[in-house]
């Protein structure tokens, strides 16, 4: 049995009797007439001088209660099982193909963007005036996971073994010429930056299948993530830090973040109580 397997098997409880049926439908019926309730690097300098408190910062996603009135009791599925099953999905999943990477993030307020491999990019949001707009700067390496800046091909390249991953991302950070207002990065901004590289990979990069798994893999061995339970687009997860993603299990996709990296590198907070809808994919479209 598979981790989506186990999952499933782990939230679906067994069939409730035709009594316990009856009495859930009377009260639901009585509950119904009583009424329904700017540059690559200075962009990442900028959101990083506050990472520190950020965790405190972080917006709740509302769950909603998974269990039955009446039935027999279901096992909690812990955030883990729900990163490792949402693993095994992206795993298999089509990898997509399309002239642009398109990133759109719907909270309170609307961020949207395009890249092309070579590095042209546009994009729209509030200081473009709800406009697309290009960007003038030709960047050779045009996707970033916070600090350390990549071409599709080296995106491409990571490695799927999620201890080598995140090796690799550290020794990336250590390279990078990345500070904060304060100086240099120290152990903990390093620390933190690998972690915010990995969500950055599950939600808004056009990482290969293989290699969204491995950092669903990743996350989920960090100790403390919690199954905050159903919410729409998936299951609610609390992370170490604080961050709020929305995963789906049977798809691998993030479906929703109380924090995102932006196409400079920039960590975004999301002020939106409900959190912000991801939607990311490659297309052969590009809005005028």
């Amino acid at each position: 049995m598979n981790d989506l397997q186990t999952l499933r098997a782990a939230m679906t409880p067994d069939e409730p009797s035709q009594d316990v049926i009856d009495r859930s439908r009377h009260r639901l019926q009585n509950r119904i007439r009583g009424g329904r309730p700017s540059g690559r690097r200075s962009g990442w300098l900028i959101a990083g001088a506050g990472l520190a408190t950020a965790a405190a910062a972080a917006v709740a996603i509302a769950a909603m209660p998974a269990a039955p009135v009446d039935g027999p009791a279901v096992r909690t599925v812990t955030g883990q099982e729900v990163l490792l099953a949402a693993a095994t999905a992206a795993e298999r999943s089509p990898e997509g193909a399309g002239t642009y990477w398109h990133v759109k993030v719907t909270g309170a307020d609307e961020y949207e963007y395009w890249i092309k491999p070579d590095g042209q990019s546009w994009m729209r949001g509030a200081k473009t005036g709800g406009k697309v707009m290009p960007l003038r700067a030709l960047s050779a390496t045009p996707f970033s996971l916070v600090a350390v800046d990549l071409t599709l091909e080296q995106l491409r390249a990571l490695p799927t073994d999620p201890g080598e991953l995140k090796a690799w991302i550290a020794a990336a950070l250590e390279r990078s010429d990345a500070r904060t207002s304060a100086g240099e990065l120290t152990a903990s901004d390093r620390e933190q930056a690998g972690f915010q590289s990995l969500i950055s990979l599950v939600s808004t990069l056009p990482a290969t299948p293989g290699v969204r798994a491995t950092a669903l893999r990743a996350i989920a061995e960090y100790p403390g993530v919690e199954n905050l339970g159903t919410v729409p687009g998936g299951q609610g997860l609390r992370l170490p830090t604080g961050e709020r993603l929305v995963v789906d299990p049977a798809t691998g996709r993030v479906n929703g973040t109380s924090i995102f990296v932006a196409m400079d590198g920039a960590v975004h907070k999301v002020a939106d109580p409900a959190g912000a809808r991801i939607d990311a994919e490659w297309t052969d479209t590009l809005p005028e």
